[in-house]
């Protein structure tokens, strides 16, 4: 059996995701505190989805092209690690910004370029992917749950500390992550024969990563807006957290699960159950908040509407990529995905929140995994795998 860094992997994407646990919900409360207002909390928040639209493509261009993989993972988690240290001293919005977009920039990078080197790594055993990736959601839950504690006895500037800790570890972990033996680079010819675009091109390619846009688009309410939607309903915060707790643990459970489902099920009928899924549960979350035992039901279907979406495109996209191509194959997976989908479904969110209210707007994130289950349905193939 070949060599595998399984806790290594394991311990990046725990980092990973633990920063995103702890900057996603909170990092706000802590510019909240510098008196921003909510359009410059907005803006600088934004930079987040701005810059994975086109930073992944950037760096896994160049990974491709130069073939330092693992030299482009540590120079951006160094990066990352150096544009958030500027937070400890920088407090004006235009410094803030400037620091905001060198953080995401670098930041955005690094996922996609690990993912394909895990791939790498399983080669024929690409289902055991959600056994890695899964400790990303124990390393959010940890965190999300641990810096709520956290902040009830100390003030919102420990954010910065804590993001700091677990971007080190990012860093840390980088340091000593070693490349496959397995990552290989084609010749001109055959880059030649099956360039990066003609495989883009391809139209199972296409409908995968557009209905995984749709999917991201589908839950911009979500993101956005889900806990101020429970709110006035009157769930606590304690009750808030909990429920946001429970869609990481419905994630775990089905990346555990996720490599026997990939050997039962095909792609496309996982896939469809998957959009089936979100359609309902954007539905119950915008028309029955006012039922706790709907909302535990609603949550508990993220683990179908994240994890095994995103289990199986990362798989694909390795899979239908060449080898020459895979870091822009993962590149622009992620840049449309959450960076186009998730703008798309935030911008529409904010634009009709005020105006249609809570439940039209859940609905017509129900509408984008409606128009994501069409295209998987009448456009990708039985065979695909």
């Amino acid at each position: 059996m070949h060599f595998f860094p399984y806790w290594r992997l394991s311990g990046y994407y725990f980092f990973y995701f633990a920063f995103i646990g702890v900057f996603s919900p909170y990092f706000g409360l802590y510019l909240r505190s510098l008196y921003f207002s909510a359009w410059e909390i907005g803006l600088l928040m934004s930079q987040m989805l701005i810059m994975r639209l086109f930073g992944p493509m950037v760096w896994g261009w160049i990974s491709d092209r130069l073939g330092h993989r693992m030299t482009i993972i540590r120079f951006c988690s160094a990066l990352t690690l150096l544009g958030f240290t500027a937070f400890f001293w920088v407090q004006h919005l235009g410094g803030m910004l400037f620091a905001m977009a060198v953080l995401f920039f670098f930041w955005s990078a690094t996922l996609p370029l690990v993912e394909s080197l895990t791939l790498d790594y399983l080669q024929v055993q690409q289902n055991s992917y959600s056994r890695v990736r899964l400790w990303g959601s124990i390393g959010f839950i940890i965190a999300v749950m641990g810096t709520g504690i956290f902040l009830d006895y100390f003030l919102p500037d420990s954010i910065l500390w804590i993001c700091w800790i677990f971007l080190v570890g990012v860093l840390i972990v980088a340091v000593t992550l070693p490349e496959s033996s397995r990552h290989s680079f084609s010749s001109p010819q055959e880059e030649q024969e099956q360039s990066f675009w003609e495989t883009f091109t391809q139209p199972k390619v296409k409908i995968l990563i557009t209905a995984c846009v749709a999917m991201s688009a589908a839950h911009g309410a979500f993101y956005i807006f889900y806990s101020i939607h429970l709110a006035e309903y009157g769930y606590s915060k304690m009750a808030i957290g909990y429920l946001w707790s429970l869609g990481v643990i419905a994630e775990i459970v089905i990346f555990m699960v996720m490599n026997r489902l990939s050997q039962r099920f095909s792609l496309r009928v996982i896939l469809l159950a998957s959009f089936w899924t979100a359609i309902l549960r954007f539905l119950l979350i915008g028309w029955c908040a006012s039922s706790v035992a709907i909302m535990v039901v609603a949550q508990l279907m993220h683990g179908l509407t994240f994890a095994s979406i995103h289990a199986s495109a990362v798989a694909a996209i390795h899979a239908w990529f060449p080898s020459s191509s895979r870091g822009r194959g993962q590149a622009l997976y992620s840049s449309l995905s959450f960076g186009a989908g998730g703008l798309i479904g935030a911008l529409i969110s904010g634009l009709i929140w005020d105006v249609w209210g809570a439940a039209w707007t859940f609905t017509i994130g129900s509408g984008f995994a409606f128009c994501g289950l069409c295209l998987i349905f009448f456009g990708l193939p039985r065979d695909a795998a």
